[in-house]
C-alpha cells in the first residue's frame, strides 16, 4: 500500500496526490465561475496540494484560486512559482531570474493570495543569464523575512540541484516526469535520497498513455483508464513524488483523484517500468 501522505520540507504534510491550476481560466465570466467550481471541488475530494505559478496569467490564476478556496483550509496548500516575465515588443513570457523581479513578484503573490506568505515558493525556471547565488539569494533573504515558507526548484538538472543546495534548503523539485518521459530520472534518484518533494508536472503526457498498448492493457486488467493507471505508477514510483495532474474539467478531476486508491500488481508494475522512455 502506498502513503498516502508526504511532509514537505520535513514537517508540511500535504496528500500525494495533488492539483496543478494552470488549465483553469480567470475569463471570461463563464469560464470563471467552472473554474472556481473545479478548484473547490478538488478541496472537498481532499486535494491538499495546489500548484500554481506568475506564469498562468501574470497572477491571474493566483487571484482565482483565491477568489475560490480563501479562507484556506487549515491542511490546504496553495504553491506558487516566479521567476518568468513579460518583456519585449510583442510581450512575449521569458525566463526574469534579476532578484528584484523575483522580489517584487513574491511580494505581489501575497496580496494576490491573501497570504502573508508563501508556505512553498519554486523558481519556475533557472536563468542562465542571472547568477544561480543571485537568484536563489533574493528568495533566501525573502524565506528570511517571513514571506516564504519553504523553497523549491522546477525543470532542473541534477547538476543545478546539487548547486542549488549549497545556498538554500532546497524543499521540492517540480520537473516533468510521467511513465513514458523519465529524462529526469537521475533528479528524482536524488531527491528519493534527500527526501525532497518531488512535484511531476505533464504526469500523462498530456493524454497520450491511452495510446501506449502496455498501459491500455493494464487499465483493462483494472478496469481504470490509461490517465488513473499512469497516476498510480506515479504514486507507487516512490513515497517523495506528488503529481500535480491538472485539468478544468470536473469529470476529469474526479477521475485523476480516484486514481489515489487503485493497487498496482508486482507484475503490472513491472510491465509499466518496462515501457521505453522517451525523452
Amino acid at each position: 500500500m502506498t502513503a498516502a501522505t508526504f511532509r514537505i520540507g520535513g514537517d508540511l504534510e500535504v496528500r500525494r496526490l495533488g492539483f496543478g491550476a494552470m488549465h483553469l481560466a480567470s475569463e471570461p465570466a463563464s469560464e470563471r465561475k467552472h473554474a472556481i467550481a473545479v478548484a473547490r471541488r478538488a478541496v472537498e475530494l481532499g486535494i491538499t496540494l495546489i500548484d500554481t505559478a506568475y506564469l498562468y496569467g501574470g497572477g491571474a490564476n493566483e487571484e482565482l484560486l483565491c477568489e475560490a478556496l480563501h479562507p484556506y483550509p487549515d491542511d490546504l496548500l496553495v504553491t506558487t512559482k516566479v521567476g518568468l516575465s513579460k518583456s519585449g515588443p510583442n510581450g512575449d513570457w521569458d525566463l526574469d531570474g534579476r532578484p528584484e523581479v523575483l522580489r517584487e513578484q513574491v511580494e505581489a503573490a501575497l496580496p494576490r493570495l491573501r497570504v502573508e506568505r508563501v508556505e512553498l515558493l519554486q523558481l519556475h525556471r533557472v536563468d542562465p543569464k542571472i547568477p544561480l547565488a543571485d537568484q536563489l539569494g533574493v528568495l533566501r533573504d525573502l524565506q528570511r523575512e517571513g514571506k516564504i515558507g519553504r523553497l523549491g526548484l522546477s525543470e532542473v538538472t541534477v547538476a543545478e540541484l546539487r548547486a542549488a543546495q549549497e545556498i538554500i534548503e532546497v524543499a521540492s523539485v517540480q520537473n516533468r516526469y510521467s511513465v513514458l518521459d523519465r529524462e529526469h530520472e537521475p533528479v528524482l534518484e536524488v531527491c528519493e535520497q534527500e527526501g525532497i518533494a518531488f512535484l511531476p508536472w505533464r504526469t500523462v503526457a498530456w493524454g497520450k498513455s491511452g495510446e501506449d498498448a502496455e498501459i491500455a492493457a493494464v487499465a483493462a486488467e483494472l478496469g481504470a483508464t490509461a490517465t488513473q493507471v499512469s497516476l498510480a505508477w506515479l504514486l507507487d514510483r516512490s513515497p517523495v513524488v506528488l503529481p500535480i495532474p491538472g485539468t478544468s474539467s470536473l469529470v476529469h478531476l474526479e477521475e485523476n483523484v480516484a486514481a489515489g486508491a487503485l493497487e498496482l500488481t508486482a507484475e503490472q508494475r513491472a510491465r509499466l517500468d518496462g515501457i521505453a522512455a522517451a525523452p
